[in-house]
């Protein structure tokens, strides 16, 4: 199972399935250590050797934009949002 259970769901499975060998594991953010790595992503993308631009796909401005760019997120139609205040 790979991604992320809708809010509320729970998933299953039979005793069996654990008893063939598989396993089940889970990370939050993926693994990400933020407290860790942070600080090498923000040197990487300040010596333009990261292009997080090709990801931001909307750019909206001012406190007002900040549901819509939430809005945007949840439909699908926007990979990441920018709001600048």
């Amino acid at each position: 199972v790979i991604g992320v259970a809708a809010a509320g769901k729970e998933l299953s499975t039979r005793p069996f399935q654990l008893v063939t060998g598989r396993t089940w594991k889970g990370t939050a953010f993926g693994g990400f250590k933020s407290r860790d790595e942070v600080p090498a992503l923000v040197e990487r993308v300040m010596n333009n050797e990261l292009p997080i631009d090709a990801y931001v796909t909307h750019r909206m401005k001012g406190v007002a934009a900040t549901t819509d760019a939430v809005e945007a997120l949840h439909s699908g139609d926007c990979l990441r949002a920018v709001v600048s205040y």
